[in-house]
């Protein structure tokens, strides 16, 4: 039989209703012929009662006891999936991780994945069941202990499963009905795209759009999953949601997809750091071992042996990359006047796979920021990405601004 991946967001199975509502749309798979593999996520809010539960048990929690707790809502998430699957009369058998077994590295809160072995749920299968119902988020570690994927991992999760038993495609219910051209939230014009570029959906999830894991759409891309975002409370229909695919299958491709957005961003500037070979390693070195996320890097040019080096990075890791700069410095291993961090900006991004060979997007969008009076702090460039981090207070406007003037409310 063919095998399709389905997976159910906290939102989707936050109520018995919504798990029974999640649970027809199974059914409907399964008539049509599949092996269906659910995976699911702790019900809406279970994980954060959970992880507040062993930071106020153990402040300095052991991580593995960490990953023991907080993995145990996709566990009773499963079960009841599979319960009432069965009372549908659909053949069904809830799995945690480590009976697949889902295997991974040893980095608790923060696993990666191994492998996947099918052996187990082929047998099943075999046997006559006709869904498995798999805990999202968590696998077991070669010491034979519980891991965890980190937030958002059901989402690697489904397209693991995907890759590792060629299914079909691998569908993702959540609480919108796509992937749109920006948030709708801010600007109403913004039209659902049928179908996206791996490409463009890694650069709008890396740049803050919230549908889908980042490491998802990176193995969806590795091994070519075709991933479908749907929303679980709409009536479906085979061309509902996004497709998310391979830019083969799309045929005409916008120069800009879509406008994506980053609220909580940070710009720090070191003021008068020495220009010498190293430097920048000196500097970048220390915040990547402080686990500083890093994205947009400046050296500005030197003057006198003396450069300034800004750089962006999360506005809760400020902190942390001021006493990691700081100790730096004390230790002598780098010297600079002062730091300085601007925690009111945000970052705005263009994405689109078409601007590979249409010249005069990057004009277009800094000459449309410029006649609404929103200066440019920093800017970055890729093949299909151009962000600027501009003052938060003209974030709304930004993105409205650019969605507009590149018209991405009219599909290609």
């Amino acid at each position: 039989m063919p095998v399709l991946v389905m997976k159910f967001g906290g939102t989707s199975v936050a109520t018995l209703d919504r798990i029974r509502r999640a649970a027809k749309r199974v059914g409907v798979e399964v008539a049509k012929g599949y092996d269906v593999i659910v995976i699911v996520s702790a019900m809406s809010g279970e994980t954060n009662k959970l992880v507040g539960y062993v930071e106020e048990t153990s402040p300095l929690f052991d991580a593995r006891e960490y990953d023991a707790v907080v993995s145990s809502g996709e566990n009773v998430t499963a079960g009841l999936m599979a319960l009432t699957l069965q009372e549908m009369d659909v053949p069904a058998r809830s799995w945690q991780g480590w009976q697949v077994p889902l295997q991974t590295t040893s980095s608790h809160s923060a696993a990666r994945i191994v492998d996947i072995p099918t052996d187990n749920i082929n047998r099943k299968f075999g046997e006559g069941m006709k869904v498995a119902v798999v805990a999202g988020f968590q696998g077991i570690s070669a010491e034979g202990r519980i891991t965890t994927l980190g937030r958002g991992g059901s989402d690697t999760t489904a397209v693991a499963f995907a890759a590792a038993f060629e299914a079909e495609r691998c569908d993702i219910y959540t609480d919108v009905d796509g992937v749109y051209t920006t948030d709708p939230r801010i600007c109403e014009k913004a039209r659902k795209l049928d179908k996206i570029a791996f490409e463009e959906m890694l650069e709008l999830a890396s740049l803050g759009a919230k549908v889908l894991q980042t490491r998802s759409v990176e193995l969806a891309m590795r091994y070519n999953v075709k991933l479908r975002v749907l929303s679980s409370f709409e009536e479906q229909s085979d061309e509902a949601g996004t497709l998310v695919c391979d830019e083969e299958e799309i045929m005409e491709l916008n120069v800009v997809s879509g406008v994506a957005h980053s609220r909580d961003e940070a710009k720090m500037t070191l003021v008068s750091v020495a220009d010498r070979p190293g430097i920048a390693a000196a500097i970048f070195t220390p915040l990547s071992e402080a686990g500083i996320n890093v994205d947009m890097i400046v050296q500005n040019i030197s003057d006198e042996g003396r450069t300034d080096m800004t750089f962006s990075c999360p506005t809760n890791q400020v902190a942390r990359a001021e006493k990691t700069l700081q100790d730096c410095k004390e230790a002598g291993s780098i010297n600079f006047a002062e730091l300085k961090a601007d925690t009111e900006v945000c970052k705005i991004s263009v994405v689109g796979i078409g601007m590979r060979s249409q010249p005069g997007v990057a004009a277009k969008m800094f000459k449309v920021l410029s006649d609404e009076g929103i200066n440019i702090k920093v800017i970055t460039t890729s093949e299909i990405k151009i962000s600027v981090l501009i003052d938060r207070k003209y974030m709304e406007l930004a993105v409205q601004a650019l969605h507009d003037a590149f018209e991405l409310e009219k599909a290609a």
